[in-house]
């Protein structure tokens, strides 16, 4: 509630059978799941996707972009459906929600959790994560969000898919399609969301994870690089899975759809089968 008004979260709700929730990254909506969904569903799978508050069709309060109040709406979206044996899927800052989860309702209703390119375990630079990105690296963002959001957003999406000179893995209309997406998020929950992904410490969540994980990263992310981000999480984490997208940048949810897909069935349907190559950690 914000000065009585309910807070509303939009979300889809398709097909039958085992539920996957799947939490989008910043600044996008739901509806970057797009060829995940399709492929999910045609699987036999039911597969829930929302927006973030303060993102998408959700609601867009001034207040309340803080982990635990994401992970408090996570949760209502949980309870509402009254959705059990879940695999929870976090994507980029939405692996914040997924580690939260456990931490603050110990895993409740959920037996799998993926993190995709996620911010985790502890972005910032401090004196006890000495490899972390300095602040004012996220300062210095949200200061050109302020002064033109969708100029910045218009960068940070050829970035976040790796697109160069020489090399352009999606169309320019799907580029487009994306910056539009991320265009609908309110400009302050835009700004607040950078501080709570970029300071916020995920160590002791990533100790309270006790279900099968899979964690895949691409070795190529510009956004959030690998070595300080995934390779220390797939240390913190003791049942996981580690997998390496050589090649890929951050938004390999596109770049490379058909092999995520591939994964993310082969570890939802047949997790004891499951063998991802590049394991750092963890067990095979």
């Amino acid at each position: 509630m914000e000065k009585g008004q309910p807070i509303e979260l939009y979300y889809q709700d398709l097909g039958e059978g085992k539920p996957v929730v799947l939490i989008h990254g910043w600044p996008l909506s739901q509806e970057m799941w797009e060829y995940q969904v399709n492929a999910l569903v045609e699987n036999g799978l039911r597969v829930i996707t929302y927006d973030r508050r303060g993102f998408g069709k959700s609601s867009k309060p001034l207040n309340g972009y803080d982990y635990d109040t994401f992970t408090d709406d996570l949760r209502a979206v949980l309870d509402t459906l009254n959705l059990e044996d879940v695999t929870l899927v976090g994507f980029s800052m939405g692996g914040g929600e997924v580690v939260r989860y456990f931490s603050r309702y110990g895993g409740s209703r959920v037996s799998q959790a993926v993190l995709l390119g996620a911010v985790t375990p502890f972005l910032l630079k401090t004196k006890d994560n000495p490899d972390g990105a300095h602040k004012e690296i996220f300062t210095n963002a949200i200061n050109v969000i302020k002064e033109d959001r969708i100029g910045f957003i218009d960068m940070f999406g050829q970035q976040f898919f790796g697109v160069t000179k020489e090399h352009r893995p999606l169309s320019d209309p799907l580029l487009e399609y994306y910056r539009t997406l991320a265009s609908f998020a309110g400009p302050i929950p835009t700004q607040k969301a950078v501080t709570a992904y970029s300071e916020t410490d995920f160590r002791k969540d990533l100790k309270a994870v006790n279900v099968p994980t899979l964690i895949i990263h691409g070795d190529a992310d510009d956004i959030v690089p690998i070595g300080i981000s995934s390779d220390k999480t797939a240390q913190m984490i003791p049942d996981n899975y580690y997998k390496i997208y050589h090649g890929a940048p951050h938004g390999f949810f596109y770049t490379h759809k058909e092999q995520l897909n591939e994964d993310l069935l082969e570890f939802i349907l047949h997790q004891d089968h499951f063998e991802p190559v590049n394991v750092k950690s963890g067990r095979r």
